[in-house]
């Protein structure tokens, strides 16, 4: 079975890290007032932050890829 690639599988993921030209973090900082374990940030802020708690990455990688998802779309005004 051919490993699917990260692009393939996130798109929305790497088209605001390629083309919005945004930033990603995943993770907690017990000194940061953010709890959200995963966050998209931008040159306007902070689009989009996911839960405090996933059960696992590929959870918090799929929730931030359909944030992302709908944060592209009302950049930029697509429709799917």
């Amino acid at each position: 079975m051919p490993k699917q690639s990260f692009e393939d599988k996130y798109p929305n993921i790497a088209r605001w890290v390629y083309e919005h030209q945004g930033t990603i973090e995943i993770g907690n900082d017990p000194d940061s007032p953010l709890t959200s374990f995963v966050r998209a940030i931008d040159m306007g802020g902070m689009p989009w932050e996911g839960e405090d708690e996933y059960e696992s990455l590929d959870d918090a990688l799929l929730d931030l890829e359909a944030g992302l998802q709908e944060c592209l779309r009302e950049i930029y005004g697509e429709d799917d």
